[in-house]
């Protein structure tokens, strides 16, 4: 009994552990909808700045210990938030996981280098850590230890580790749901354009989640440093293991989560002192977590959303090539072909030689991301599991003497099978859930199957044969070189051809819209076997060249990680085409030895890798790209000087009714008119080429309701957004609010002003309670309760997530804090959208109090007879212009029919008004 308390103690001590970076992830994923994996550099950081400050400058622990955790962590967080995370939670997920290994690579090797030149530079009395073995914990040194009762004790280690963990548990449940910043991190997590519409400021939000992050992950570290070490793998690996934690609290909740990392760590010591089955399975105890992190992605973590890919909701990247000819288009590739052999017979010693087909094996490899993440839009982190696979089968068969080219069919076939297993997850699973996966995967292969002994030759490896090419001799490092190119030829190829094919199509199809592709009789698990299983046979083929030209395969030269580094290396160079993935595979085998001449320090290229993560954040397409796309600049700034005149062609117009000056609700003849609340001047708006709104001239005055009517694709929705300061882009005029100019403004300093939106689709976050949903506008419980009394409906729902109500229910709830605490204007865009007639009825009496009260409306409709009922004002669109706005009282039947739908009237013989 003694045993089995002892291990849940233990347990509860490394699940502290797990379950502090396990929320730090959900916390970042949460504010960005990034899944972190630099948090494990963040920690190794941390680790090292407390080592530092404490055993290197003599400084006390828990000064050394704020400064690490407190300071270190939260200034890295806002750091990367501000320079990189930001403008990254816009980009597609592919980047967003590259940009973030390349930080785990980088951030380690950062703080070594700095490290390194303060001891060899500036002669600061710092301790060399890649010479240091072990790190001191928080308590004191040497530990203390109580004992609990026979056979069980605890160390002051341990007694520190699990009390740190309870109080942020404690912290992190009072600041996410008692306190108002808490609440911002929530809503802007759960959608963080509405939370900018309800004044929440989402960068600071997003800045508080990140910095709290990193404080977590900083704390992780340096618990975990007198365990781990200052090794940045092992760094790695706590990363991923506490992502079990995360994934089993579906990256949203943070005390699931937490409860889950403590659980995590208890089941893992459990299991390695009662699994006696395990003893003769190597690799099953300290595979186990992983193991658990695939079950938990594969059944708690189904996407409901997208399941083509990871990077299909990114718009295609422009073919900057379009213009050019195809020897144009292909003639810089085939001049590097030409340098490349003349570099090789003339000048390159047997070296560099070598080097120069060590790298053609590498982008060989690298090529099956060209089929799986390029064309089919899925994150795959189990390509170096292909690779040793397919090797150690081709060298166990040659060694048992199958012919040559037998094994090597078998084991590109034996990858093809992996890449098959590899693939049943994608069948459920999209997106970075999928990347985890393939990753759990890998690393299953590593700890589990490469470490049984008959496939291994008892961890000895395996020798692969010398083989001839028409009598030359592979093992000349010009004719493996020249045999690769070969072979990369041959496959680029079939990769060019698979992409413009029937099969490449369906790829396309699948990874974009996947239940349109199912219409269209398109079997999406057909596709993606197919894909994952080129992508493997090509990994496989490029493992076998690989192996072969080093004469030998251990199950250690190619470790699930790698594939972190290698996926990254070939999104920085470009992942869409093949030039660039085959450039990527040279620079892995030479970049070193270059580094070489010019620093010894192994740590430059880590560094210099990160920041080209980093310049993903701003360009996802990758480095040759951004040179194709300056290539197409230049010549369209030659075309421009050499063309002295233009012909000028007319956009298209509509036909433009006169406009009739809005009269004011409140109005007296002889009288002025109510002050306007809002003005468009001239508005020219869009999203990114393409124009929307041209010319747009808009007043909302004191009190006034104005109806804003048009057909879908009028520009209502681009009208609302310009007002409100979301995405539309404002490329002329201006927007004056309440008499300020706040063409500018952000969307929550909009909001702080005094405008309200009701957007098109609901304005409640979903993953709120009703009651905090209140809260995200009214101030305190006094003024929810005045809702209360209005609505009992929100009453006996105030615990429930807002999410589960229907439709109108959502929508009382998105517009009843106004009555509570009323703005200067209310914009709404299409509110009875979707609701039953006598909702709709609520909505509008809702409007129709507030008018009652002075509060200026602004109402977006399609549906005229209802909003025409308590309208001042009518503003007609079409094609993104103003072609009728006047008084209520003039919009008759015929005046309305040619603004609103575009044709011309007869002349009516009865000029009655429009009846609501």
């Amino acid at each position: 009994m003694s045993l089995f308390i002892g291990f849940i103690l233990t347990g509860l001590v490394s699940g502290a552990i797990y379950a502090l970076m396990a929320s730090g992830l959900v916390l970042s994923y949460t504010a960005s909808g990034i899944f972190n994996f630099a948090l494990g550099g963040i920690g190794f950081v941390s680790a090292l700045t407390y080592f530092e400050l404490h055993t290197g400058m003599g400084m006390s622990v828990i000064p050394a210990a704020v400064i690490a955790i407190c300071i270190v962590g939260p200034l890295i967080g806002l750091a990367l938030h501000r320079l990189m995370f930001n403008e990254l939670s816009r980009s597609g997920e592919v980047a967003q996981i590259v940009a973030t290994i390349g930080l785990l690579v980088a951030l380690p090797s950062l703080a070594l280098f700095v490290v390194e030149q303060l001891i060899n530079a500036f002669h600061v009395g710092l301790t060399d850590p890649t010479n240091q073995y072990s790190v001191p914990g928080l308590g004191p040194s040497p530990a203390r230890h109580w004992k609990l009762f026979a056979g069980v004790s605890v160390d002051s280690n341990q007694l520190i580790t699990f009390v740190a963990a309870a109080i942020v548990a404690i912290g992190l449940w009072f600041l996410l749901r008692k306190t108002s910043l808490g609440l911002a991190m929530r809503a802007t997590s759960d959608r963080r354009a509405l939370a900018a519409l309800r004044g929440i400021d989402p960068d600071r939000a997003s800045a508080a989640s990140w910095m709290l992050s990193c404080l977590l992950g900083g704390l992780a570290g340096v618990l975990a440093a007198p365990v781990l070490g200052l090794d940045a793998g092992s760094f790695t690996v706590l990363l991923v293991l506490s992502a079990t934690a995360a994934v089993f609290g579906r990256l949203r909740s943070v005390p699931v989560t937490f409860g889950i990392g403590l659980l995590l760590g208890v089941i893992q010591n459990l299991v390695a002192g009662y699994a006696d089955f395990a003893g003769g399975i190597p690799g099953f105890r300290s595979s186990f977590p992983v193991l658990l992190l695939f079950l938990g992605l594969l059944f708690f973590n189904r996407s409901r959303r997208r399941v083509a890919g990871s990077v299909a909701e990114d718009a295609p990247p422009p073919d900057y090539l379009a213009d050019l000819p195809p020897w144009r288009r292909i003639l810089p590739w085939v001049a590097t072909l030409l340098v490349l052999l003349v570099w090789l017979f003339t000048f390159a010693s047997d070296f560099w030689a070598g080097l120069a087909a060590q790298g053609l094996a590498f982008g060989l490899i690298f090529l099956s991301f060209v089929i799986v993440t390029g064309i089919g839009g899925m994150v795959s982190f189990a390509q170096a599991t292909f690779v040793t696979a397919a090797a150690l089968t081709t060298g166990a068969l040659t060694t048992h003497g199958v012919p040559f080219g037998g094994a090597v069919l078998a084991g590109v076939l034996t990858a093809a099978v992996f890449g098959a297993l590899v693939a049943l997850p994608a069948l459920r699973l999209g997106g970075r859930v999928l990347a985890l996966s393939t990753l759990a995967l890998a690393m299953i292969g590593d700890k589990l199957l490469f470490q049984l002994d008959w496939m291994t030759n008892n961890q000895l490896g395996w020798d692969l044969p010398t083989v001839a090419v028409a009598g030359v001799s592979l093992t000349d490092p010009r004719a493996m070189t020249v045999f690769l190119l070969l072979v990369a030829g041959i496959v680029s190829l079939g990769i060019i051809n698979l992409e413009r094919s029937s099969t490449g199509r369906a790829i396309l199809a699948v990874r974009s819209a996947p239940a349109a592709a199912a219409t269209h009789g398109i079997s999406a698990t057909r596709t993606k076997l197919v894909l994952f299983m080129s992508s493997a046979a090509v990994a496989g083929l490029g493992g076998v060249l690989a192996a072969m030209y080093n004469g030998r395969i251990i199950n250690t030269d190619y470790p699930a990680f790698a594939g972190f580094f290698w996926l990254a290396v070939v999104v920085v160079q470009g992942v869409r085409r093949v030039g660039p993935a085959l450039l990527a595979g040279l620079l892995v085998a030479m970049a070193p030895q270059v580094f070489s001449y010019v620093t010894d320090s192994p740590h430059i290229p880590n560094i210099l890798f990160g920041v080209g993560g980093m310049v993903l954040a701003k360009y996802p397409d990758g480095a040759v790209s951004q040179f194709s796309e300056m290539r197409h600049r230049r010549r369209q700034r030659k075309r421009a000087q050499g063309v002295d005149t233009a012909e000028t062609v007319p956009a298209p117009t509509t036909p433009v009714m006169k406009v009739t000056e809005p009269a004011s609700a409140s109005a007296v003849p002889g009288q002025p008119a109510e002050p306007a609340v809002l003005e468009l001047r001239g508005i020219d708006a869009g999203y990114g080429q393409v124009p929307v709104l041209r010319g747009v001239d808009l007043v909302v005055r004191q009190g006034a309701v104005v109806a804003l009517l048009g057909t879908n694709g009028a520009g209502k929705s681009t009208t609302v957004n310009v007002v409100t300061g979301q995405a539309a882009a404002v490329t002329g005029g201006r927007v004056i609010f309440d008499g300020t100019d706040v063409t500018a403004w952000p969307a929550h300093r909009r909001a702080r002003a005094g405008l309200f939106t009701a957007p098109e689709a609901r304005g409640v976050f979903p993953g709120l309670t009703v009651e905090e949903n209140l809260g995200t506008w009214l101030r305190d419980a006094d003024e929810i309760a005045q809702i209360y009394d209005r609505f009992p409906i929100l009453a006996e729902r105030r615990r429930g997530p807002a999410g589960v109500l229907s439709g109108g229910e959502q929508q009382l709830l998105t517009l009843a804090p106004v009555l509570v605490r009323p703005p200067k204007l209310i914009v709404a865009d299409e509110p009875a959208l979707g609701l039953a007639p006598r909702v709709v009825d609520q909505i509008f009496e809702v409007f129709g109090e507030l008018r009652d009260r002075g509060v200026s409306l602004l109402l977006a409709e399609e549906k005229v007879h209802d909003v025409l009922a308590i309208a001042d004002e009518v503003v007609c669109l079409a094609t993104g212009r103003v072609t009728w706005s006047g008084p209520r009282q003039a919009a008759d039947e015929p005046r309305l029919a040619e603004a609103y739908l575009g044709i011309e009237a007869e002349p009516p013989t009865n000029r009655n008004t429009v009846q609501a």
